[in-house]
């Protein structure tokens, strides 16, 4: 057994199912309202609109409006929506790292020390995207191939982040049993009853 702070132990090569399970609240209705609609904006802009329209570049300042909203909701939010709940821990990588390797490790109610660092990376590299293609707009930038190759190598890195964020997502679902797609829709996690008090770090 850990330190409740930074999660429990428990061994997920064992059954789950028999310990008592508590539906814990805690996504609150803006963090999940962001979190779709980031999504929705980033896959419509990438697939969906034409890069040249001025459609594109609308939802591109919407984009910036939500990161602007989550930053400062990142501060003044519940629990779990705030930065000091998830910060960056490379003890707390590690010992996730580890968990994954034998299968076992902490849970976490919040965001984890690897979601935290995906959270982060993701925030910065769609503000960075945001930014990079204002500055095609500019009469000072316009016609830079280094600022068109910027936005470019931007958006694919931020492509691949994504990924990598669901591919996350559906491995630690798996390994912790706890849907964490569901969770992020509904705002609840089901976890062991030992859970409850976890900070959500580790």
């Amino acid at each position: 057994m850990t330190d409740p702070r930074n999660g429990v132990a428990v061994d997920l090569r064992r059954p789950l199912v028999r310990a008592p399970i508590v539906r814990e609240r805690v996504w609150d209705p803006l963090v999940r309202l962001f979190h779709w609609s980031l999504a929705g904006l980033f896959v419509a802009n990438l697939f969906l609109i034409d890069p040249e329209s001025r459609l594109h570049r609308s939802l591109g300042y919407a984009t910036l409006g939500l990161v602007a909203v989550r930053t400062f909701w990142g501060f003044v939010g519940p629990r779990h929506a705030r930065f000091a709940d998830f910060p960056p821990s490379v003890s707390g990588v590690a010992r996730q790292l580890r968990g994954l390797v034998r299968r076992s490790g902490p849970l976490h109610s919040g965001h984890s020390p690897l979601g935290a660092l995906m959270i982060y990376n993701l925030l910065i590299s769609v503000l960075l995207v945001v930014i990079s293609g204002w500055m095609m707009t500019t009469d000072r930038w316009f016609g830079y191939e280094w600022v068109e190759n910027l936005h470019e190598f931007l958006v694919h890195w931020t492509e691949i982040s994504v990924v990598i964020h669901i591919l996350g997502v559906a491995l630690e679902s798996r390994r912790s049993r706890v849907n964490l797609p569901k969770a992020m829709i509904t705002g609840y996690k089901d976890l062991p009853a030992s859970k409850q008090g976890d900070s959500g770090n580790g």
